[in-house]
């Protein structure tokens, strides 16, 4: 069957979407991006790849956020979202904020993985071919590297900029010294850090304890938060335990050990909670998020068009009230 050629809802900016200032510069980013980490890959198919891209940015999804080594397989996701650019986005590359990153493992032998030089400058021209474009939007490195001298992980930023092949960078998971080192370094040499991306959630709160979320703010960052929903600990799948079909039981990143009894009983609560408002727990969890001023996106994942537009019913109230928030507070703790 011959897909239809693709034409963007005309209505996609007056769906609901808000979009946020990424720190203090000129870009707004959509509360939710949409995360191709996993569901995007090779071992998914291209018609339901397609028709989530599709629903996304027909509901004022403008940043789709992708690396390397997204799949499964290593590359795969890229090669997606390459194939979708070409056949449905290519009109609408200016409305589009796409970001990739490079520093995890990607390819055999001494190059393929971490900080230096040969390794950003390379994965970044193969991500380029990948996914069809001339540029990505915000190029981040994915980790800090405590082997490459940080001067030289963050020049090839710069280099990478002023070589045209990204608008802006950002950083992934730096640790806070490293995150206000690579922040002055970038500023001086007129490359500002326009993004941190942290692993941040109701269960997962290190950018609140390690600093990163103030620091964030001070130096003038935007902050995107991933795995918002603790790869699906906020949602309503474990509420009775593990489902056969989960994550949890097919044996992926998320491991048996992230549902203690403890963790059970804060997320049942937390569900309580949500009901109250009206959500779902999802829902909850990524308003939670948004509540913060300083975190511009939040991105979520989708298996499914459904799970997609049930992550958009978070913008219908995005508000607390005092009361709640304690209350919340109260179960987390």
């Amino acid at each position: 069957m011959i897909e239809p050629v693709y034409s963007a809802a005309e209505n996609r900016y007056e769906c609901g979407m808000q979009y946020r200032r990424a720190g203090r510069s000129g870009v707004m980013l959509p509360a939710i991006s949409l995360g191709l980490w996993h569901n995007f890959g090779d071992v998914d198919t291209l018609s339901l790849s397609r028709k989530k891209l599709h629903y996304a940015f027909d509901h004022g999804i403008t940043h789709f956020d992708l690396a390397n080594n997204y799949g499964p397989s290593y590359g795969s996701a890229e090669e997606t979202f390459g194939q979708i650019m070409k056949s449905s986005f290519a009109p609408y590359r200016d409305e589009l904020f796409i970001s990739t990153k490079a520093g995890h493992d990607m390819w055999p032998g001494p190059y393929g993985n971490w900080g230096s030089r040969k390794h950003l400058m390379a994965s970044l021209d193969q991500s380029l071919k990948r996914m069809n474009l001339d540029y990505v939007d915000v190029f981040y490195s994915h980790r800090y590297d405590p082997e490459t001298p940080l001067e030289e992980t963050l020049q090839a930023l710069v280099d990478i900029v002023r070589e045209g092949k990204a608008l802006y960078v950002g950083l992934s998971k730096y640790p806070l010294d490293a995150y206000l080192f690579a922040c002055r370094y970038l500023k001086e040499r007129d490359v500002p850090c326009l993004l941190y991306q942290g692993r941040y959630s109701m269960l997962v709160r290190e950018p609140e304890s390690q600093g990163i979320l103030n620091a964030v703010k001070e130096s003038g960052s935007g902050f995107v938060a991933f795995s918002p929903l603790a790869q699906g600990l906020l949602t309503n799948r474990y509420l009775n335990g593990i489902p056969d079909d989960s994550r949890i039981a097919r044996g992926g990143f998320l491991k048996k050990e992230a549902l203690t009894p403890e963790v059970l009983n804060k997320i049942q609560a937390l569900n309580e909670r949500a009901a109250m408002r009206g959500q779902s727990l999802a829902e909850m969890a990524l308003a939670w998020l948004l509540k913060n001023e300083t975190v511009t996106s939040v991105i979520v994942g989708a298996s499914s068009v459904e799970q997609l537009g049930d992550s958009l019913k978070t913008l219908n109230h995005l508000s607390f009230e005092e009361e709640e928030l304690h209350a919340i507070e109260k179960i987390l703790m």
